[in-house]
């Protein structure tokens, strides 16, 4: 099967998940009402401008300084809080910014909470949870779009896992799943960078989830009003320009009300806060042979009507911190 002009390599099944989705190198409109070509798309980013953090709104290849507006919150997690659901800003006199000459950050750099779920899409030969397997990931896991990835010096298996990343706007708190895509801000990218041995170590998952910057998350948020429907939406995860993964987010066993439900009935959930929805199989453990990422590598996972989040592999000593 080909997905746009490159050949896919991922799981046995992907090509019937996919048969009905085409990338292309744009984004496209995946169903009436979830994107507008060549419209106005609400993506909100954070990034540092030579040393200073800052966060903004993105339009084409120029960003918008909302942490300049008078009065502005500290971060694009306090905007969430202060201004949700209502993100739309007066864009009047806002200073602008070329995107190439800031460095972007994770959307979120700062979340409370990350929850990850494993084993969530509906796929051949796997069966169905009664209950999802969720961890945490701390927020120094993760890099923002086009920031190196850190491959461990105490292991060679870091592993990537193409997600959807959700982001809470309003605390939400014991919330029936009817009820919970009203605390959703928006959408992004994520790469949940995986330490496979250190990952096995134990029935917890904690270790192999949370090496210093071993994932990314981005490249921006998209927010909720431009995808009303996110199970339209589509994964494909590429190692070096090779597609590993890809998936249709209308496949996964436990969506985004249900797991917005489950996970507030033990914990509340703050504006910021970050739930990863899961990856499919053709992650390189899964490959025979196994394929892990080493330095030179570059991981791309992207979801159209949200973008590409692209990471290089560096060694923790050529990196640039």
């Amino acid at each position: 099967m080909r997905l746009g002009s490159r050949e896919v390599f991922s799981s046995s099944n992907s090509s019937s998940i996919f048969s009905k989705f085409l990338f292309t190198s744009g984004w496209r409109c995946l169903s009436s009402g979830a994107v507008s070509p060549g419209g106005e798309v609400l993506r909100f980013a954070s990034f540092t401008h030579g040393s200073v953090p800052g966060y903004g709104l993105v339009e084409g290849d120029t960003i918008l300084r909302l942490d300049a507006m008078p009065g502005a919150p500290v971060d694009l997690k306090s905007y969430l809080a202060d201004r949700f659901p209502g993100l739309t800003p007066c864009k009047r006199n806002l200073p602008v910014l070329p995107l190439a000459d800031v460095e972007l950050l994770p959307p979120i750099p700062n979340p409370g909470k990350i929850f990850c779920v494993a084993t969530n899409f509906h796929e051949a030969g796997k069966e169905a949870p009664t209950f999802p397997l969720l961890f945490t990931r701390h927020a120094e896991a993760q890099v923002g779009h086009g920031q190196e990835i850190l491959k461990p010096a105490a292991s060679d298996r870091l592993d990537f896992e193409g997600e959807l990343a959700v982001v809470i706007g309003r605390r939400a708190h014991r919330v029936a799943a009817a009820d919970a895509m009203r605390h959703v801000a928006g959408y992004a990218c994520f790469n949940e960078g995986s330490v496979r041995d250190w990952q096995k170590h134990s029935t917890q998952f904690t270790p192999g989830k949370n090496f210093y910057r071993s994932g990314g998350f981005g490249p921006w948020m998209v927010c909720t009003q431009e995808i009303p429907d996110p199970t339209v939406l589509a994964l494909e995860t590429r190692v070096n320009g090779v597609t590993k993964q890809a998936i249709s987010m209308g496949r996964m066993i436990f969506d985004i009300p249900w797991l917005i439900s489950y996970i507030t009935t033990f914990a509340p959930l703050d504006p910021g806060d970050v739930i990863v929805a899961g990856t499919p199989s053709g992650f390189g453990s899964t490959r025979n042979p196994p394929e892990f990422l080493f330095p030179g590598d570059e991981v791309e996972v992207e979801i159209p009507g949200i973008g590409t989040l692209r990471n290089r592999v560096a060694a923790p000593g050529d990196a640039r911190l």
